[in-house]
Protein backbone atom coordinates (compact mmCIF):
# COMPACT_ATOMS: atom_id res chain seq x y z
CA UNK A 1 0.00 0.00 0.00
CA UNK A 2 2.89 2.37 0.79
CA UNK A 3 4.33 1.93 -2.71
CA UNK A 4 0.97 2.83 -4.24
CA UNK A 5 0.53 6.03 -2.22
CA UNK A 6 4.11 7.20 -2.75
CA UNK A 7 3.94 6.52 -6.48
CA UNK A 8 0.61 8.31 -6.95
CA UNK A 9 1.90 11.38 -5.10
CA UNK A 10 5.12 11.35 -7.15
CA UNK A 11 3.26 11.14 -10.46
CA UNK A 12 0.88 13.89 -9.38
CA UNK A 13 3.90 16.09 -8.63
CA UNK A 14 5.26 15.32 -12.12
CA UNK A 15 1.99 16.53 -13.66
CA UNK A 16 2.47 19.79 -11.76
CA UNK A 17 6.20 19.98 -12.69
CA UNK A 18 7.28 19.95 -9.02
CA UNK A 19 10.92 18.83 -8.92
CA UNK A 20 10.44 16.90 -5.64
CA UNK A 21 8.66 14.27 -7.71
CA UNK A 22 12.06 12.75 -8.46
CA UNK A 23 13.35 11.88 -4.96
CA UNK A 24 9.88 10.63 -4.05
CA UNK A 25 9.95 8.46 -7.19
CA UNK A 26 13.22 6.91 -6.00
CA UNK A 27 11.48 5.64 -2.87
CA UNK A 28 8.47 4.34 -4.81
CA UNK A 29 10.49 2.42 -7.39
CA UNK A 30 12.55 0.75 -4.67
CA UNK A 31 9.36 -0.57 -3.08
CA UNK A 32 7.99 -1.71 -6.44
CA UNK A 33 11.19 -3.60 -7.28
CA UNK A 34 10.44 -5.82 -4.29
CA UNK A 35 6.79 -6.31 -5.31
CA UNK A 36 7.68 -7.25 -8.90
CA UNK A 37 10.40 -9.67 -7.76
CA UNK A 38 7.85 -11.53 -5.68
CA UNK A 39 5.43 -11.62 -8.66
CA UNK A 40 8.19 -12.93 -10.99
CA UNK A 41 7.76 -9.94 -13.32
CA UNK A 42 11.50 -9.63 -13.79
CA UNK A 43 11.47 -7.10 -16.59
CA UNK A 44 9.35 -4.78 -14.46
CA UNK A 45 11.60 -5.45 -11.48
CA UNK A 46 14.67 -4.47 -13.51
CA UNK A 47 12.80 -1.47 -14.84
CA UNK A 48 12.59 -0.10 -11.31
CA UNK A 49 16.40 0.07 -11.13
CA UNK A 50 16.47 2.01 -14.36
CA UNK A 51 13.67 4.26 -13.12
CA UNK A 52 15.78 4.98 -10.04
CA UNK A 53 18.66 6.12 -12.25
CA UNK A 54 16.32 8.10 -14.51
CA UNK A 55 14.78 9.78 -11.45
CA UNK A 56 18.24 10.90 -10.33
CA UNK A 57 18.91 12.22 -13.85
CA UNK A 58 15.45 13.84 -14.05
CA UNK A 59 16.06 15.63 -10.76
CA UNK A 60 19.27 17.12 -12.17
CA UNK A 61 17.86 17.79 -15.66
CA UNK A 62 14.76 19.62 -14.47
CA UNK A 63 16.97 21.95 -12.44
CA UNK A 64 19.99 22.34 -14.75
CA UNK A 65 19.23 20.78 -18.16
CA UNK A 66 17.71 23.82 -19.83
CA UNK A 67 19.18 26.80 -21.60
CA UNK A 68 22.34 28.17 -19.91
CA UNK A 69 22.14 25.30 -17.37
CA UNK A 70 18.81 26.60 -16.11
CA UNK A 71 15.51 24.86 -15.53
CA UNK A 72 14.00 22.82 -18.35
CA UNK A 73 10.84 23.98 -20.10
CA UNK A 74 8.24 21.73 -21.66
CA UNK A 75 8.97 21.16 -25.34
CA UNK A 76 8.02 18.84 -28.18
CA UNK A 77 10.02 15.78 -29.20
CA UNK A 78 11.46 16.02 -32.69
CA UNK A 79 10.45 13.54 -35.39
CA UNK A 80 13.96 12.08 -35.23
CA UNK A 81 13.71 11.57 -31.46
CA UNK A 82 10.28 9.93 -31.74
CA UNK A 83 11.47 7.59 -34.51
CA UNK A 84 14.59 6.62 -32.57
CA UNK A 85 12.61 5.89 -29.39
CA UNK A 86 10.05 3.81 -31.31
CA UNK A 87 12.76 1.67 -32.93
CA UNK A 88 14.75 1.41 -29.67
CA UNK A 89 11.72 0.40 -27.59
CA UNK A 90 10.54 -2.19 -30.12
CA UNK A 91 13.94 -3.85 -30.55
CA UNK A 92 14.67 -3.74 -26.80
CA UNK A 93 11.25 -5.18 -25.96
CA UNK A 94 11.53 -8.06 -28.43
CA UNK A 95 15.10 -8.85 -27.36
CA UNK A 96 14.28 -8.81 -23.67
CA UNK A 97 11.12 -10.85 -24.27
CA UNK A 98 13.16 -13.51 -26.08
CA UNK A 99 15.71 -13.68 -23.27
CA UNK A 100 13.09 -13.88 -20.54
CA UNK A 101 11.00 -16.47 -22.38
CA UNK A 102 13.98 -18.77 -22.96
CA UNK A 103 16.06 -18.35 -19.80
CA UNK A 104 13.67 -17.53 -16.94
CA UNK A 105 10.29 -18.54 -15.53
CA UNK A 106 8.97 -15.02 -16.23
CA UNK A 107 5.24 -14.46 -16.43
CA UNK A 108 4.12 -12.92 -19.76
CA UNK A 109 7.70 -12.30 -20.95
CA UNK A 110 6.92 -10.50 -24.23
CA UNK A 111 4.13 -8.30 -22.93
CA UNK A 112 6.13 -7.47 -19.81
CA UNK A 113 9.21 -6.69 -21.91
CA UNK A 114 7.45 -4.50 -24.48
CA UNK A 115 5.73 -2.50 -21.75
CA UNK A 116 9.06 -2.19 -19.97
CA UNK A 117 10.89 -0.87 -23.03
CA UNK A 118 8.18 1.65 -23.92
CA UNK A 119 8.06 2.74 -20.27
CA UNK A 120 11.79 3.45 -20.43
CA UNK A 121 11.24 5.61 -23.51
CA UNK A 122 8.37 7.49 -21.83
CA UNK A 123 10.33 8.00 -18.63
CA UNK A 124 13.35 9.37 -20.49
CA UNK A 125 11.02 11.73 -22.38
CA UNK A 126 9.65 12.86 -19.03
CA UNK A 127 13.12 13.64 -17.68
CA UNK A 128 13.60 15.92 -20.70
CA UNK A 129 10.11 17.47 -20.30
CA UNK A 130 8.97 16.31 -23.73
CA UNK A 131 5.20 16.76 -23.92
CA UNK A 132 4.53 13.52 -25.83
CA UNK A 133 5.72 11.42 -22.87
CA UNK A 134 2.16 11.56 -21.55
CA UNK A 135 0.75 10.07 -24.75
CA UNK A 136 3.17 7.15 -24.50
CA UNK A 137 2.23 6.67 -20.85
CA UNK A 138 -1.47 6.61 -21.74
CA UNK A 139 -0.92 3.79 -24.24
CA UNK A 140 1.39 1.83 -21.93
CA UNK A 141 -0.88 2.17 -18.90
CA UNK A 142 -3.87 0.69 -20.74
CA UNK A 143 -1.86 -2.49 -21.34
CA UNK A 144 -0.39 -2.48 -17.84
CA UNK A 145 -3.89 -2.45 -16.32
CA UNK A 146 -4.78 -5.53 -18.37
CA UNK A 147 -1.57 -7.34 -17.44
CA UNK A 148 -1.89 -6.64 -13.74
CA UNK A 149 -5.53 -7.77 -13.71
CA UNK A 150 -4.47 -11.00 -15.39
CA UNK A 151 -1.72 -11.45 -12.79
CA UNK A 152 -4.25 -10.77 -10.00
CA UNK A 153 -2.28 -7.76 -8.81
CA UNK A 154 -5.50 -5.84 -8.30
CA UNK A 155 -4.14 -2.97 -6.23
CA UNK A 156 -1.41 -2.37 -8.82
CA UNK A 157 -3.99 -2.58 -11.64
CA UNK A 158 -5.99 0.07 -9.79
CA UNK A 159 -2.86 2.18 -9.47
CA UNK A 160 -2.24 2.02 -13.21
CA UNK A 161 -5.89 2.86 -13.91
CA UNK A 162 -5.29 5.94 -11.76
CA UNK A 163 -2.17 6.63 -13.81
CA UNK A 164 -4.42 6.93 -16.86
CA UNK A 165 -6.19 9.82 -15.16
CA UNK A 166 -2.89 11.37 -14.04
CA UNK A 167 -1.39 10.99 -17.53
CA UNK A 168 -4.38 12.80 -19.00
CA UNK A 169 -4.00 15.50 -16.38
CA UNK A 170 -0.26 15.70 -17.04
CA UNK A 171 -0.77 16.08 -20.77
CA UNK A 172 -3.27 18.92 -20.27
CA UNK A 173 -1.05 20.71 -17.72
CA UNK A 174 2.17 20.32 -19.68
CA UNK A 175 0.50 21.33 -22.96
CA UNK A 176 -0.75 24.49 -21.28
CA UNK A 177 2.77 25.18 -19.97
CA UNK A 178 4.28 24.55 -23.42
CA UNK A 179 1.79 26.85 -25.15
CA UNK A 180 2.44 29.56 -22.58
CA UNK A 181 6.21 29.33 -23.14
CA UNK A 182 5.66 29.55 -26.92
CA UNK A 183 3.47 32.63 -26.49
CA UNK A 184 6.00 34.30 -24.17
CA UNK A 185 8.84 33.54 -26.62
CA UNK A 186 6.90 35.34 -29.38
CA UNK A 187 6.63 38.51 -27.29
CA UNK A 188 9.21 41.27 -27.43
CA UNK A 189 11.61 41.38 -24.41
CA UNK A 190 9.70 44.28 -22.84
CA UNK A 191 6.34 42.53 -23.32
CA UNK A 192 7.72 39.25 -21.90
CA UNK A 193 8.95 41.09 -18.77
CA UNK A 194 5.47 42.44 -18.04
CA UNK A 195 3.53 39.24 -18.82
Amino acid sequence: MGAVVITVVAVYLVTRQVVWCWPLSMVGVTLYAIIFFEARLYADMGLQGLYFALAAYGWWAWLHGGEDHGALRVSLASTKTKAFLLVFATIAGLTLGFVLSHFTDASLPYMDSMLTSFSIAAQWMQTRKLLQNWLVWLAVDVFYVSMFLYMRLYLTAGLYAGFLILATMGYVQWRRSWRLSINVAELSPSEAATS
